[in-house]
């Protein structure tokens, strides 16, 4: 699969998409689905949080769609924060790592000082849907229940970096 956004691999995110800017979700679309695609997922994190120097055990997770119908081959900009969005019907989203209004995304807001942080977004194509409750989608509980169900993976790298 290949995986795009208004962004390119290893590029800088445009502010409009973070904490600092309006903070909608980018636009992302994707080509060359595998055969056998009962949905997709999506999932975006900094594993450079809270510095490259010093990383967290686990990446700051932005964003957890899941349950993207098969034949959906974007994301809209501006997705809803909601667990369930009009703008890609059947599709759920869960927490992100914020401790409180963290459903759906949320951009990149690196500390200050803290370098350019790598922002991975992660598309998964699998064999199933996943029969998770969206108060209980963590990327942790998306990733166990996607285990033997990938069909392919793709990836897009963004950087970002509050001066």
């Amino acid at each position: 699969m290949l995986l795009q956004g208004p962004f390119s691999n290893e590029s800088l995110i445009d502010k409009q998409f973070t904490g600092e800017g309006r903070d909608v979700s980018p636009p992302l679309q994707w080509t060359e689905a595998p055969a056998g695609v009962k949905s997709f997922v999506m999932i975006a994190d900094d594993p450079d949080a809270p510095s490259r120097r010093k990383p967290a055990a686990q990446p700051w997770v932005h964003w957890v769609i899941y349950n993207i119908p098969a034949n959906q081959i974007q994301l809209p900009e501006g997705i809803e924060r909601r667990p369930l969005t009009s703008q890609v019907p059947g599709a759920r989203q869960g927490t992100n790592s914020w401790p409180g209004d963290n459903v759906g995304y949320l951009g990149p807001m690196p500390p200050p000082g803290s370098g350019p942080h790598r922002y991975f977004f992660k598309l998964y194509a699998l064999d199933c849907a996943l029969d998770i409750e969206p108060a209980k989608a963590t990327k942790a509980t998306v990733s166990s229940a996607m285990k033997g169900h990938v069909l392919a993976e793709a990836e897009l790298v963004g950087t970002y970096e509050r001066k």
